[in-house]
């Protein structure tokens, strides 16, 4: 039996980078081990953390903004300072040292993976996109483990990884609270019978508008189909926006629920027959934990275009079908997302092409790999 194990976190700046580290945080404490947190308390891990109750060890560094070439040296002031600070804390009190050290690519990061590399630590990456932050590629060279969400990212960090270390496909960990989505719950939580067919819309925190604005679009073709029903997310900023555009009337409003955010996406996700959505990270790792149907919009402007290298996991599984969004103005792509909503074998076959995935076993790979390091 694997030794319980105290395991150091590091994941900060974004839910991209903290849902995860959340979603293994879950797994790792249900298997006996202790969790500690390392982040800054000002960003958005310093409320996600302490709200999941697990300690949190506050960390602070400056990022380095290539179009102002002078913060490099605070940058650089701040990262070696918190090192040396950690790596002092991680000696002196035995049990604030980790057996294992785990980054999940935030800049907020490299204190932890260099303390922990000081002290042969092993040191555990996890990288969500297809395309990798510069973090993970500065501490590839000193992780025992990089966990990687997409297959495509492997033959970046061959380039960047020690010769010991081991780069392994572990998909990207989902929350517990997504997983445990119910279908009933979420149907009834916004109105949706049993027996229709439920089409959820969401655009995530960046470049819904154009989503948006094709879904007023094909408002009126979509309601055509009495049996559908559309729930649609459009992001704070551009809600009011679509709201007016989209012009419902009372009745269609039984069917057409438009609304700023989700806030219960897994049950959302466990209500929905068909997603239209961005293919960020997160929202690729949670459809495919929840094996819906999906049609994927990458997002034109993400860096690198990584949003279609994501895309591409789904896929090339059979699970999603993908339209570039200079694309999704034209007749053909109403006729795949229509056509969809009308063929329920079709969807059945992209489901099941889902499951097939495993994504909903993404905290478990992980945490299995980080215990096999002590084995």
């Amino acid at each position: 039996m694997t030794d319980k194990l105290s395991v150091a976190i590091a994941a900060g700046g974004t839910a991209g980078h903290v849902n995860p580290a959340l979603a293994l945080a879950e797994e790792l404490d249900a298997r006996g081990h202790t969790v500690r947190f390392f982040g800054e308390t000002r960003r958005l891990e310093g409320k996600l953390v302490p709200q999941a109750g697990f300690d949190f060890f506050p960390v602070h560094v400056t990022g380095f903004d290539r179009a102002r070439p002078w913060t490099l040296a605070t940058a650089l002031a701040h990262l070696a300072h918190e090192e040396r600070r950690l790596a002092s804390a991680f000696r002196s009190d035995p049990e604030l040292r980790p057996d294992v050290a785990v980054g999940f690519g935030a800049y907020v990061e490299l204190p932890l993976m260099r303390a922990a590399a000081r002290l042969k630590i092993p040191v555990v990456l996890h990288e969500q996109n297809s395309v990798p932050g510069l973090a993970n590629k500065q501490s590839a060279k000193s992780a025992s483990l990089i966990a990687i969400a997409q297959p495509a990212v492997r033959a970046v960090f061959e380039k960047h990884a020690g010769a010991a270390t081991k780069i392994e496909f572990t998909g990207n960990p989902v929350r517990r609270s997504v997983l445990a989505g119910d279908r009933a719950r979420g149907r009834a939580s916004v109105g949706v019978p049993a027996d229709a067919t439920m089409l959820l819309v969401f655009g995530g925190s960046l470049g819904a508008h154009h989503i948006n604005q094709r879904m007023c679009e094909l408002k009126e073709q979509l309601l055509a189909r009495p049996d559908v029903y559309v729930v649609h997310s459009t992001g704070a900023d551009d809600f009011e926006a679509t709201r007016d555009a989209l012009a419902l009337t009372d009745a269609e409003r039984e069917r057409y629920r438009v609304q700023p955010y989700i806030e219960d996406m897994g049950d959302m996700l466990a209500a929905a027959d068909l997603v239209l959505s961005r293919s960020g990270a997160s929202s690729v790792a949670e459809i495919a934990a929840l094996a819906v149907p999906s049609v994927l919009v990458p997002y034109p402007l993400a860096t690198a275009d990584h949003q279609t290298t994501n895309a591409r996991l789904l896929v090339d599984a059979g699970a999603a079908i993908m339209c570039p969004d200079a694309q999704i103005d034209e007749d053909a792509f109403a006729a795949q997302l229509l056509g969809l909503l009308d063929d329920p074998a079709a969807r059945e076959h992209m489901r099941e092409a889902a499951r097939g995935l495993a994504q909903d076993k993404a905290a478990a790979h992980l945490a299995d790999a980080i215990e096999g390091l002590r084995v």
